[in-house]
């Protein structure tokens, strides 16, 4: 099925299929810098066109859509929004520990009739202007499949410490809050979403089970909800690029999943420990969304992503 693609410069790129807007890349900065400005895809949609991102939703302003974020950075928060001090302080608003993720540029933009991909550099800044971090970012849109009623999305990104000494990557886990590893990679879900099921390979599960699993024993999971307004089931699947799982990986990753209070999904890549990544390093990671319309099942969900080559 053929893909469309605009771009409104300084703003966002948008991925259509027929009438269905799939996908929004937004690269224009919001304005609010507590909420660690930075590219987010949103409103990311199914086929049918049922909308399966939140956006600045009222318990967590900094969560939009799909976003790349580092909740804990060598005392700055890439994640967006108060700021975990450790145990005793807990959560607090710190202004001056909230980084941004610059936009440079775009070194590719390609369309194809049934693919679309983006290459981006980024530049990591913390608060006080300092640039720690160059990013290579990838974003490609591909198997529109109105079959199977599903698409895909992958995500890449290579890291390169610019930063004079190393740059060290946590969570709140790492700095003392139990089972509250969440960074990388993250997916925010609508409110209706809220409450709805997970998948792994060895069947239906729940976040609580979900919530810290070594993504080397898991390599994907699935979300799956029923609609609020329209009488449809809508399903997510998050999975790992097999490069990511080995010994290569720069720290192993950890899933933290949330169904309730809020729908929410994030690839951790230091859930319980901290790691570090000295000047001149880099790291890479890759990862893979499929979007799909229905209730999907664990067999279906595997089926599926056995179809898609990485």
């Amino acid at each position: 099925m053929t893909i469309q693609v605009s771009h409104a410069h300084g703003d966002r790129i948008t991925v259509s299929s027929g009438d269905v807007t799939l996908l929004s890349y937004v690269y224009r900065p919001d304005p609010d810098p507590f909420e660690s400005r930075k590219p987010y895809v949103h409103p990311l949609r199914t086929l049918a066109g049922n909308l399966v991102s939140g956006y600045r939703p009222n318990d967590h302003r900094w969560h939009k859509g799909l976003q790349m974020t580092a909740s804990h950075l060598s005392g700055q928060n890439f994640w967006g929004g108060n700021s975990y001090l450790g145990p005793d302080q807990g959560y607090q608003r710190v202004d001056e520990r909230v980084g941004s993720m610059r936009h440079d540029g775009f070194t590719a933009l390609d369309a194809g009739a049934d693919r679309f991909e983006l290459a981006e550099t980024l530049t990591w800044v913390e608060n006080g202007g300092a640039e720690w971090a160059q990013e290579e970012r990838g974003v490609t849109v591909h198997s529109v499949d109105p079959a199977a009623g599903a698409w895909a999305l992958d995500w890449s990104i290579r890291l390169t410490c610019v930063r004079d000494e190393p740059l060290r990557f946590g969570s709140p886990t790492t700095a003392g809050r139990e089972m509250a590893g969440y960074t990388g990679l993250q997916w925010r879900g609508p409110r209706d979403f809220t409450g709805g099921g997970v998948l792994t390979p060895g069947g239906a599960s729940t976040d609580q089970d979900t919530m810290g699993l070594l993504a080397a024993d898991v390599p994907w999971i699935g979300f799956t909800a029923e609609h609020d307004d329209v009488d449809a089931h809508s399903t997510l699947l998050f999975a790992h690029a097999p490069e990511n799982l080995g010994e290569a990986a720069v720290h192993p990753s950890h899933w933290f999943v949330r169904s309730t209070p809020i729908p929410t999904v994030a690839f951790s890549w230091a859930f319980f420990e901290e790691f570090a990544l000295a000047p001149g390093d880099s790291f890479a990671y890759r990862y893979r969304v499929v979007v799909a319309d229905g209730a999907w099942d664990h067999d279906r969900a595997a089926a599926h992503l056995a179809t898609l080559a990485w």
